[in-house]
């Protein structure tokens, strides 16, 4: 049949290439459309079919003005970006899914992406020695994984999957994958990308629309069906000024981060404009598009100019250098005022900043012995140092500003304390490449920061532990040590347990610290050290110039670099893999979904549950019921790798679900990955009671508090608690993101009436719930519970297709069965 908007075709004259020209609209109303929402029209023109697109969908875009923030638009991306955390389950899900097509005799090689997929192998890393990492026994350890992937890159169409030592998927994305357009099947058209990190965002600073989401989402769209949002609204950031001369472009983010963030402008899309703009490179463009999940925003969006084409050099705008921390990434610090803040965050109590560290004991001082050298840890005493291929390593300025600095630390006699776990994760091989290219390489390696790999680590808790004569003295002196990092990701307890302060810095300023060795420090009045000879050395001391940075930039980031990584990536063309019971029935159609009679609470939570609670992607505990899980598989703790490593298999994340040693759980008055099983009235592993209750035939709820879900994003938050046997969760608010993965695997997000919640409804949790549903479900319906007294909650299906994916048993199903036909 004739495209319905075949009447916008237009041809290049160059080429003979086509496109849709939304401006033969003659309407008025394009001319008003932001340039981000004129992607998503020119995507839905382009994707009308009538059934998953529609003419309607269009109009609604186009009438932008009057729709926003109201009517519901689907939105087909370019392509698909999975890293390998995510992409494992979801390249697993699409193996399953040919077992089920093979197991009703259809041919299982039916089954490929319709959306073109890159997948990164190597974008997160485990961290096991200081020095550069053992290659031969990293393949090793995970050769299953390696295998399966290049399995998935003979057996699947529509997947590229970038092999080992090339770089983090958010990298590799911008120097490798964005095309700025794309051209496919005569036609040409914008870029736009959906991923499964958190950094995807990145990609808008070259004018490319893109955003994170979750796994779940991911595989959907891999499988041909449109992303469903609510047509954002748009605010404009105008920028405008100068930079201070100390400032780098994580300052920069910061401070916008502060100003939407007050703004309150959670999930629209933001354009920047005005002068400024044009004085922002490329990489100062990615920078602060990265950041924009920390203000809650959809996308930072910088259309395409002759900078992003170009690529100039930087100027900037009027920002003071600031970190962020101890425990949130929005609570900045300046860094002038840092010594002061942390001496508060000791005298507060517990709390988003406070440690409650009486007066008497903020002076302790605790000597302990490394290599045979006496040294004493206190507050504020830096113990990890990580410059991590995170927000800033996508800067070539940032990182060689840290390289510069360490060159004039290590010729001005300054060292980094031996006993301080240090590490380099560059984003890629682009960012090696030019520290050594550079010359700085070996000087930040002197202090102690040696390339350890390209990938996500020290900010994912994959960094190596400390030393246990550091460890020890931390608790004897209960110290409140900390951990500066170059990423965007620092929970309480995340980086190490023992480590309980953590702050976001820029590489520079983690240098600064390391070298330092304390946050208890003010960089304008008090030397970072003294020289052998006595002299006293000041971060102004060694800190490059914009100049310098800006020469060096423009003498070592050439297209020779890119040039080179590309055309490695040209030629490099069962503990972790199991198969999933997502889809076992996805060939044929299922019940509707009944309702839920007599459940038990698995977990009673409070607020602000995140998505490392609910899906760690550390280390594995040795006590935890995964690790019980691996020894009887005879693997010895060693070989446990990490939750990360290990999301291909089903029966490994299932016990890591809820494993987190943060968990704060009602039932049991403490934090630790433990529950109530009701019945006996014993305390267990998580995953022991419920798979006690599912051997009973006992359905499962959660009753939590506030911003349930808050957090990364992991197909695993909500594929983990279906597996355990979950059938709602009732909270007073959801993170929006993971309410959508709860659906999509057919879980019922159910939310307190407003004003009510489980205190002022006087639950204690061991009752049992029965929650009708009605014959027709609709949007935003209102169901009654009953647990002897009844109270309604409301399920939060925000569409019709909401309610769909869920009678279909979850989205990935529906899809499944509509790809399938």
């Amino acid at each position: 049949a004739e495209h319905p908007y075949s009447h916008l075709i237009d041809t290049l004259e160059h080429g003979g290439l086509k496109f849709f020209n939304p401006q033969k609209f003659n309407d008025p109303r394009y001319d008003k459309l932001p340039l981000s929402i004129r992607v998503l029209l020119e995507a839905a023109v382009r994707n009308c079919d009538g059934f998953y697109t529609k003419e309607g969908d269009v109009q609604s875009i186009l009438d932008w003005q009057q729709q926003q923030n109201k009517a519901e638009v689907p939105f087909s991306p370019a392509r698909v970006l999975l890293q390998d955390f995510t992409g494992i389950p979801a390249m697993v899900d699409l193996a399953a899914m040919r077992d089920a097509v093979a197991k009703h005799g259809l041919d299982p090689s039916l089954v490929n992406p319709k959306c073109p997929t890159d997948l990164i192998v190597d974008h997160s890393l485990q961290i096991d020695y200081s020095k550069w990492f053992n290659q031969e026994m990293e393949l090793i350890r995970n050769k299953e994984r390696l295998q399966f992937f290049k399995w998935c890159s003979k057996a699947f169409k529509n997947v590229n999957v970038v092999p080992p030592d090339i770089g983090a998927v958010h990298q590799v994305n911008l120097e490798y994958l964005s095309r700025v357009v794309q051209i496919s099947n005569g036609f040409i058209y914008p870029d736009s990308v959906v991923g499964t990190d958190s950094h995807t965002t990145m990609i808008n600073g070259l004018g490319i629309l893109g955003w994170g989401v979750g796994g779940i989402e991911s595989e959907a769209v891999m499988l041909g069906q449109p992303l469903s949002l609510t047509l954002p609204q748009v605010v404009g950031c105008k920028l405008l000024g100068t930079i201070n001369p100390l400032t780098t472009s994580i300052d920069i983010v910061l401070g916008i981060t502060k100003h939407l963030r007050q703004a309150g402008i959670a999930g629209r899309f933001v354009e920047f404009f005005g002068p400024g703009v044009s004085q922002l490179s490329a990489p100062d463009r990615t920078t602060i598009a990265n950041m924009c999940p920390e203000y809650n925003a959809t996308v930072s969006f910088f259309p395409v100019d002759q900078v992003t084409l170009k690529h100039f050099k930087k100027t900037s705008d009027s920002m003071v250098p600031y970190v962020s921390g101890p425990k949130r990434a929005q609570d900045r610090v300046a860094v002038s005022n840092m010594k002061e803040d942390f001496q508060s965050c000791l005298d507060e109590k517990v709390g988003f900043k406070g440690f409650n560290i009486s007066k008497e004991k903020q002076e302790t001082r605790v000597p302990f012995l490394h290599c045979g050298q006496k040294y004493e840890l206190a507050h504020g005493s830096v113990v990890i140092a990580a410059v991590i291929s995170c927000t800033n390593n996508c800067n070539p300025s940032v990182m060689l500003t840290a390289g510069l600095m360490a060159k004039k630390a290590v010729e001005a006699g300054l060292v980094v304390k031996p006993y301080i776990r240090t590490s380099l994760a560059p984003g890629s091989g682009m960012v090696t490449h030019y520290l050594s290219t550079s010359g700085v390489l070996p000087f930040l390696s002197q202090l102690g920061f040696e390339v350890i790999g390209y990938g996500c680590a020290t900010c994912v808790g994959n960094t190596a532990p400390l030393k246990e004569t550091v460890v020890d003295a931390i608790k004897q002196g209960d110290l409140v040590t900390c951990g500066v990092l170059s990423g965007n990701r620092h929970f309480e307890g995340r980086l190490c347990d023992c480590v309980r302060a953590n702050y976001l810095a820029s590489p520079p300023l983690v240098l600064a610290y390391a070298i330092a060795g304390t946050v208890g420090i003010d960089f304008e009045k008090e030397p970072l050290g003294v020289t052998p000879e006595g002299k006293e050395v000041y971060l102004c001391d060694i800190w490059p110039s914009r100049e310098e940075v800006q020469q060096t930039e423009e003498d070592t980031i050439i297209s020779s670099i890119f040039k080179d990584l590309r055309g490695r990536m040209e030629v490099r063309r069962r503990t972790f893999i199991t198969a999933p019971v997502f889809f076992h029935d996805c060939v044929t159609e299922v019940p509707p979904p009944q309702s839920i009679e007599n459940a038990h609470a698995l977990l009673f939570l409070g607020d602000k549950v995140t998505t490392d609670h609910i899906s760690p992607a550390g280390s594995i505990a040795r006590a935890s019921a995964a690790a019980k899980y691996l020894q009887s598989k005879r693997l010895a703790p060693r070989e446990f790798n990490s939750y990360g490593a290990r999301r291909g298999n089903d029966a490994v994340m299932t016990r890591g679900t809820f494993a987190s040693i943060k968990l704060q759980n009602r039932f049991i008055g403490k934090s630790g990955p433990k529950t109530l099983h009701i019945p006996s009235g014993q305390t267990l592993d998580v995953f022991e009671a419920a798979e006690r209750y599912q051997r009973d035939g006992i359905p499962l709820i959660i009753l939590a508090g506030k911003d349930y879900g808050s957090g990364n994003s992991r197909d695993w938050v909500a594929k983990g608690p279906y597996l355990l046997g979950v059938r709602a969760v009732i909270a007073e608010s959801f993170e929006k993101l993971h309410k959508n993965q709860l659906v999509g695997m057919g879980i019922m997000p159910l939310e307190f009436l407003p004003g009510q919640n489980a205190d002022s409804l006087e639950l204690s949790g061991k009752e049992k719930f029965t929650i009708t549903l009605p014959d027709t479900l609709s949007p935003r319906k209102q169901l009654t519970t009953s647990q002897g007294k009844s109270f309604i909650v409301t399920a939060l299906f925000d569409t019709e297709m909401d309610v769909t994916f869920f009678q279909h048993g979850g989205l990935l199903r529906f899809v499944a069965r509509t790809f399938l036909k």
